[in-house]
């Protein structure tokens, strides 16, 4: 082959190349083609470096755990005279006061919740979908193309948290929303029989055989029906279709995975209804009691993977109280517990979307445990789009002296969300001090 010929090849090479690159920026295609290229981006690192096999362990406090961890325990554990009850150390346990009943009035056996607009999630899009089909249901003229740019500004972003849902809708638009944890199925009856559909934050794994997508992952729904003789929710499902049933049981095993977390979006005129229906739970401190005693109840009734859930939930919850040395403790014996799961069964994308450890171990000077999980979250993933791990781990940098360092996480946090605006402070703290 003459020189010309190969030079035609390789012109005629670079001109595909080029062309394709092109025609993978138009948006029909690039929506058809883009998970299907990052997924297999995805499946190429994991079969390299598994992240199931990677294991956090807090570093050199396991006298302090342990002691911790017993009197944790001891707290927990109910006292056989049942005329008395035993005092929480303050230390570990807040004091929680009886959960309020709330009104017995008789809910219908049956409800379905028509007028969503169902909608199936671009790639990686599930919270901006679901929040653009539940302001469908109060008439709102929209979609996740407008809730997306707003919620991830970066596409990539691993993940869209509850508070953001909830400030979108606050200052986007002319409705109203709110979140809660420690919701319970009772309640959820309560604002369905109501009127109200609810945004749920639960654990989601693809039950079609043949998936692209494997493992553990977070995942948002919407529930607008229940029937409590087939003792099943009906759920929008962003990823799977509308109408989608989960028994009560499998709801609650799914919902555990976030501290049974959910967000109600209502017109600014509904809004006396809505803090009447909620009774106790207008109140987000009750909410973490109530998640914190559910938790605690939890430890003892579930194993396996759903025992490193309560756990991890009782951290949860004790960090949003403020009781950060009880929340560190929790999540000590959590990852105790997920260091002891079969492989396939650790939800090892959990640090994508929640950042409790995080908050926990800073507040209680235990810096190197938040340098080592956020390096293992970031490692793990085969593209670090968790801005929140980098923002802590900038934090702790920057409380052991690496102020350059922690002003490179910081930058790596905003260029996966410009407008998370606890980064931009402590980045432009951190440049102008």
């Amino acid at each position: 082959m003459n020189k010309r010929n190969v030079s035609r090849m390789l012109a005629g090479l670079v001109t595909l190349i080029l062309l394709a690159a092109v025609l993978y920026q138009i948006p029909f295609i690039h929506d058809r083609l883009a998970w299907r290229v990052t997924n297999a981006r995805a499946q190429i690192k994991y079969a390299l470096s598994p992240p199931e096999e990677e294991i956090f362990i807090p570093g050199d406090y396991q006298g302090q755990i342990e002691a911790i961890v017993s009197a944790t325990l001891k707290a927990l554990t109910p006292t056989a005279a049942p005329t008395q009850t035993p005092t929480p150390d303050p230390q570990i346990t807040p004091s929680f006061t009886p959960s309020p009943t709330l009104e017995p009035t008789p809910l219908p056996t049956q409800v379905l919740l028509p007028g969503i607009q169902h909608e199936y999630q671009k790639w990686n899009n599930c919270g901006p979908a679901n929040l653009s089909m539940s302001l469908t249901y109060w008439n709102w003229d929209g979609s996740q193309l407008t809730t997306a740019p707003y919620l991830k500004p970066n596409p990539r972003d691993k993940n869209v948290m509850p508070y953001e849902m909830v400030e979108f809708v606050n200052q986007e638009t002319e409705l109203r929303a709110l979140t809660r944890i420690g919701g319970t199925q009772d309640l959820l009856k309560r604002l369905l029989a109501a009127g109200y559909p609810v945004i749920l934050e639960t654990g989601f794994e693809d039950p079609r055989e043949n998936t692209d997508f494997e493992g553990w992952m977070g995942h948002y729904e919407i529930v607008n029906a229940y029937d409590d003789q087939e003792e099943k929710f009906y759920i929008q499902d962003s990823f799977l279709g509308p109408k989608i049933s989960s028994t009560y049981t499998n709801l609650q095993d799914r919902w555990r995975a976030f501290n049974y977390t959910w967000i109600l979006t209502y017109p600014p005129e509904k809004e006396e209804e809505v803090m009447n229906l909620l009774g106790p739970f207008q109140d987000p401190d009750y909410a973490h009691r109530q998640a914190a005693e559910i938790a605690s109840q939890e430890i003892f009734t579930q194993s396996g993977r759903s025992k490193f859930f309560a756990w991890f939930n009782r951290g949860s919850s004790l960090v949003a109280l403020d009781d950060y040395a009880g929340a560190a403790a929790a999540y000590d014996q959590a990852f105790g517990v997920y260091a002891q799961l079969d492989e396939e069964e650790r939800p090892w994308r959990m640090m994508w979307y929640q950042t409790g450890p995080y908050w926990a171990y800073y507040y209680t000077g235990r810096h190197y445990d938040v340098l080592d999980l956020a390096t293992k979250t970031i490692n793990a993933s085969f593209e670090p789009a968790i801005e929140e791990s980098f923002y802590w781990r900038a934090r702790s940098k920057e409380a052991l002296g690496d102020i350059s360092g922690a002003i490179s996480d910081l930058q790596e946090a905003l260029k996966w969300n410009e407008h998370f605006s606890a980064a931009d402070f402590h980045l432009n703290r951190l440049l102008n001090q």
